[in-house]
């Protein structure tokens, strides 16, 4: 039978952080894991500016190398969203708003759904992702949406 000491040594306690800095901290933390990451994910702001996208989420939603979206608003970036339907008809602005990026932001709360894009210019190429959005919060608000996309 095997045998299994412990022993503690002495308490790391972190140092206290102000509000502020905690959430401008968390913000940044998010940032620097989606642009390292290897799944494909994205985070907006509350502007829905893109602040970071991984290498695989730009290849995945046909938008280039992630520096070409990054501070780009979401939706100007390249992304082409389109319906369900055989005739691939581009979503309304009505239709994009419901978008699990976008959800999450304006909801605060937890979005998935399915999106079906295609690479500007590119008419038989496209892609159907399940989306899964989470609001990123900073001093209690909602400071931006964290996307994770898997290819369907």
């Amino acid at each position: 039978m095997a045998h299994v000491e412990l022993s503690l040594s002495e308490v790391f306690v972190p140092a206290a952080r102000t509000p502020t800095e905690q959430g401008s901290d968390n913000f940044g933390q998010w940032s620097a894991t989606v642009s390292h990451a290897d799944e494909p994910c994205l985070l907006i702001d509350a502007d829905t500016r893109v602040v970071a996208i991984s290498s695989s989420g730009c290849d995945l939603l046909c938008l280039g190398a992630p520096e070409d979206v990054v501070g780009l608003p979401l939706l100007e970036g390249g992304l082409r969203l389109l319906d369900f339907t055989a005739a691939r008809h581009e979503l309304t602005e009505q239709e994009t708003d419901k978008i699990p990026p976008l959800l999450a932001l304006h909801s605060g709360r937890l979005a998935r759904g399915l999106l079906r894009v295609q690479a500007a210019g590119a008419e038989s190429s496209d892609a159907t992702v399940d989306a899964i959005s989470t609001p990123v919060l900073t001093h209690g608000g909602v400071a931006g949406s964290l996307t994770f996309f898997s290819e369907v």
